[in-house]
């Protein structure tokens, strides 16, 4: 089944972050994909995205304002399963990991 896919708005961009709208129509999705950075989700809608990984799918609840992070590596297709349009703030972290920070003395 092919389905619609989410409409992603880059709003910011440098060398140190990516800031992506994202708005999914009823049944849109991302398609699978791998999450090169750490990345923070601030959700600008509140209920239910249906997240398809190796290990299969899973339903998870997501409340307006209620932010929550995951780290580089993360590989999944997210669906939106509500009858409604469902939006989400994303801001990838560009410059974490081993070489990221103060440099050290």
């Amino acid at each position: 089944m092919t389905r619609q896919a989410a409409k992603a708005s880059v709003q910011i961009e440098n060398e140190h972050v990516r800031v992506t709208e994202w708005r999914f129509q009823p049944g849109a999705a991302t398609g699978h994909h791998v999450h090169a950075h750490d990345y923070v989700v601030v959700p600008v809608t509140s209920g239910d995205l249906q997240l398809v990984d190796e290990a299969g799918t899973a339903v998870s609840r997501l409340e307006t304002g209620k932010a929550y992070t995951r780290q580089a590596g993360v590989a999944h297709d997210v669906i939106n399963g509500n009858p409604f349009e469902f939006v989400f703030i994303e801001i990838e972290l560009k410059d974490t990991g081993p070489k990221a920070g103060h440099a050290r003395a």
